[in-house]
């Protein structure tokens, strides 16, 4: 009887080892609050925990783990798992995915921006890159064209920049600082306060980090169709973690990444169709430029600029005109599919 009682408990405690080896939990860093930009990160954890019955879990944090603009860092020392950044928020940090947020770049909606980012990412340069961080990209946020917001007088044409002080990264704020404004780079969290105390005249954002922000709130103008460029934000997981991961939860991870993104552009997609809504509800006008007006905008910005990054990066050792090349070919090739 004894010896039958030490067996059982032997046996059981060797299914908890296993059970315990086996589970795996992830801490994930993002910012804000959950909004259309962090969906298909809460549609991974969901997916892959549904697919390892419970055995790998994702605790998403929104600001407790590290601030945004430190999140590479986190990574870089396993301070967390899986981590969201933007690029332009540390440049020299990820130059190779910066020729995502080059003004002008040719992208029409958020499908062709999946597929240029993730053609990108796969580049032998930006993972070799980004693995200096010891970051794997896993996914990127596609967030469309910005546009701005903004109080005080309305920029009916682009001498209405000049001067302006306004909320714009990376490449986005080198456009802008060719029409005579001046970019600064607050935080998407601080955004709402500097635009409301006057520290910045305008934000350029995507829609839901205008409505997530509040920025919409304070604004009395909004460029429908300025469409200068993006800012690019990848979803990038510590290698040593993702290379201790079990085959089956490997799998499990990469397996969900297409399925989260098709949920985050058909949630972002329901954002789009409400936004001329809200703007009516919130009484913000909107500024329409003509064709001939963008074209000047493109002309100051987009070769100068481009051109620019290529020289410098070229210097870096960075493959630039190959980089740029691969998102046009994208482009191409999605187009002609």
């Amino acid at each position: 009887m004894r010896k039958t009682f030490k067996i059982a408990v032997c046996s059981s405690l060797a299914m908890i080892l296993s059970a315990e080896a086996w589970a795996t939990e992830w801490n994930v860093s993002v910012w804000g609050k959950r909004r259309a930009f962090t969906e298909h990160v809460e549609k991974l954890a969901e997916l892959v925990s549904e697919k390892t019955g419970g055995e790998f879990t994702m605790n998403v944090s929104y600001g407790g783990l590290s601030k945004n603009k430190e999140n590479l860092d986190g990574i870089s020392i396993g301070a967390f798992e899986m981590a969201q950044f933007c690029a332009g928020y540390h440049r020299d940090k990820n130059p190779t995915i910066t020729v995502l947020e080059l003004p002008f770049l040719g992208v029409n909606n958020l499908e062709e921006e999946v597929a240029v980012s993730h053609a990108v990412y796969a580049h032998p340069a930006a993972q070799k890159d980004l693995a200096r961080w010891n970051a794997k990209l896993l996914m990127t946020s596609p967030m469309p064209q910005y546009n701005v917001a903004g109080v005080g007088d309305e920029p009916r044409d682009l001498d209405g920049f000049d001067g302006m002080r306004i909320r714009a990264t990376g490449g986005l704020g080198q456009a802008f600082s060719t029409v005579g404004a001046t970019p600064t780079s607050v935080t998407a969290t601080e955004a709402y306060t500097s635009l409301e105390s006057g520290v910045v005249d305008s934000v350029a954002f995507a829609q839901h980090a205008h409505l997530s922000f509040r920025t919409i709130d304070v604004a009395k103008w909004w460029t429908e169709n300025l469409n200068p460029g993006t800012v690019n934000c990848p979803v990038v997981v510590n290698i040593d973690a993702y290379e201790a991961l079990s085959d089956e939860h490997r799998a499990a991870l990469d397996s969900s990444v297409p399925e989260a993104i098709d949920h985050y552009l058909e949630n972002y997609a329901g954002l789009l169709e409400r936004w001329d809504t809200i703007l009516a509800e919130k009484e913000v006008a909107k500024i329409t430029y003509s064709d001939k007006m963008i074209e000047e905008f493109k002309a100051k910005a987009a070769d100068p600029i481009r051109e620019k990054w290529i020289a410098d990066m070229t210097k870096q050792g960075i493959p630039a005109q190959e980089l740029y090349d691969l998102t046009q070919k994208t482009l191409e090739d999605m187009r002609g599919s």
